[in-house]
């Protein structure tokens, strides 16, 4: 009895103890510093343009993040004008922002750029389509790796040996981006082992959905045993699909892209066969963490290089969820 009443008493003692430390509170020593890190600090974002899913999600994600932490976010859209980006690089780097996030246009045009701005002390963060400078940060899609996948798809579903002919076409974006260049070397990585497979047509599209449309219409044509076409982004392959459609050919298009909303509509209903998707918000999640990151550890820019390569998911209409895709903002 003595025991018990001895520890009772001891229970009492640390639980008296413990009301009066929670009354008194208890700082997390590392919230103040974590807020202190991003009060005033600005981002400033310059895609290759703004208006579409790609662009405007991760702003959104960036902004959703960002701003609430004090952080002041600022885009500068080039309307897909690689001069006027260049001009608004340079421009930032004049202003100083803490870190400056970019959409390449393609591998070589920003690349002095990006190391000029991590010189003059401002962080640069890299999305999906990189530049031949690496910077404090890359997100985005392992070309190479996803170019290899592709590669394999079109092997698995137009194979002679299914009583496919063999035939398949590549619709690119824009020649010089980083997307058409290791997707490129991705797929030749397959395809080279795989001579059952013929690519009969490799045109760039520049990511305009109506020079898509006019190339697989011409493919189709001469090649009216076309198995397959693989296009580099899901708003250019419209074109292709509408092309497709118009053909009354059955020939597999295989698409990519960030997982809007569009892309599984479009695979429910029979636009799409199959979407690459390295999902948008996900990506913009990275690039904040990352941000946040650089902000709180205080490095100095360009001391680093951190590479954050995107999951990638095979979507088709059987395997897609309703998680699978994202909508649009609505202030987007």
């Amino acid at each position: 009895m003595r025991l018990f009443r001895t520890l009772l008493v001891s229970a009492a003692v640390a639980l008296g103890a413990g009301s009066a430390l929670a009354q008194e509170g208890i700082n997390d020593p590392t919230r103040a510093p974590y807020y202190d890190a991003f009060a005033g600090k600005r981002v400033a974002y310059v895609p290759v343009a703004m208006g579409f899913d790609l662009t405007e999600g991760w702003a959104a994600g960036l902004r959703d993040a960002l701003e609430p932490l004090g952080v002041t976010f600022d885009i500068r859209d080039p309307n897909w004008n690689t001069d006027a980006g260049a001009q608004a690089i340079t421009a930032l780097i004049s202003e100083k922002p803490d870190v400056i996030v970019v959409h390449n246009p393609d591998v070589q045009s920003y690349a002095r750029l990006l190391k000029r701005a991590e010189e003059a002390g401002i962080y640069v963060v890299q999305v999906n389509m990189r530049s031949s400078y690496s910077t404090d940060v890359f997100v985005g899609a392992d070309y190479v790796g996803m170019g290899e996948q592709i590669g394999q798809r079109l092997v698995d579903v137009c194979s002679p040996d299914k009583g496919k002919s063999g035939k398949v076409a590549i619709t690119q974006g824009v020649l010089t981006a980083a997307a058409s260049i290791y997707q490129m070397q991705g797929i030749n990585n397959v395809l080279s082992q795989h001579p059952e497979i013929k690519l009969v047509s490799n045109q760039a599209a520049d990511w305009d959905s109506t020079k898509a449309k006019n190339i697989a219409a011409t493919v189709i044509q001469q090649h009216p045993d076309l198995c397959a076409i693989t296009g580099f982004w899901d708003v250019m392959d419209i074109g292709t699909a509408a092309a497709i459609k118009e053909s009354g050919k059955d020939v597999y298009l295989l698409t990519q892209g960030g997982g809007n909303r569009m892309v599984c509509d479009n695979l429910a209903n029979g636009t799409f066969s199959e979407s690459v998707v390295y999902f948008v918000p996900g990506q913009a999640r990275d690039m904040a963490t990352m941000i946040k990151h650089l902000l709180q550890h205080g490095q100095a820019p360009g001391t680093t290089k951190t590479t954050l390569f995107t999951p990638l998911d095979f979507l088709t209409k059987d395997n897609m969820t309703a998680a699978s895709c994202w909508d649009m903002p609505s202030n987007g």
